[in-house]
């Protein structure tokens, strides 16, 4: 499947691990550290993006539907249609509250706060 703007479908993860992340105000909001993938339905979880801390201490990650994510060429980075507000009030989690036994309720929590329709119902 094609993104909003018509994108590839499919793309190698080490190329999107890094890549700057904006809000619809333009502004950065960090970067793709990492990619959760479902191994029991084969779809990517959630795109996590990291923020806050200083020198990995204390950081947060926001779990962001992948679905929600738009490369935008001019930027060399993905858009995401959510404003800075909505984007500090979101769920927060440790990286290991993502990759654990938490992830799922990570997931369900983001696909929820964003309002994006789940990609396995």
């Amino acid at each position: 499947m094609t993104t909003q703007t018509g994108h590839t479908e499919a793309i190698a993860a080490s190329r999107v691990i890094g890549t700057s992340v904006y809000n619809t105000e333009g502004r950065s909001i960090g970067t793709i550290q990492d990619v959760m993938l479902d191994k029991m339905s084969n779809g990517i979880m959630f795109a996590v993006i990291g923020f806050g801390g200083f020198l990995g201490i204390g950081e947060k990650y926001h779990a962001i539907p992948w679905a929600s994510l738009d490369y935008d060429e001019d930027k060399g980075g993905y858009v995401v249609p959510f404003s800075k507000e909505q984007l500090k009030a979101a769920p927060a989690y440790s990286i290991n509250e993502l990759a654990g036994a938490d992830g799922e309720i990570a997931r369900d929590a983001s696909y929820d706060y964003y309002k994006v329709t789940p990609y396995w119902h």
